[in-house]
């Protein structure tokens, strides 16, 4: 099992991502995550970004418009 870090949820559910697991990981700012309810506890997944021309399955793209739908409905909500 990898290495543990207890972080604070603020407001609106941010939590920071501690530095040495964001560079191990290559996650930089607009790098996308996928955060998934798992029994006992939340599964955060970094997510590959889509570059110009890469194929994805189906599963992935339905996995990404959903995302997407989601944000909206999260931005909506706070105007």
């Amino acid at each position: 099992m990898g290495k543990s870090s207890i972080v604070r949820v603020k407001r609106k559910g941010q939590v920071t991502i501690p530095s040495e697991l964001r560079e191990e990981l290559g996650l930089e700012e607009g790098s996308m995550i996928m955060v998934r309810k798992e029994k006992g506890g939340l599964l955060i997944r970094a997510v590959p970004p889509i570059r110009a021309g890469r194929v994805v399955g189906r599963e992935e793209y339905d996995m990404l418009l959903a995302e997407l739908d989601e944000s909206r409905r999260n931005w909506r909500r706070q105007e």
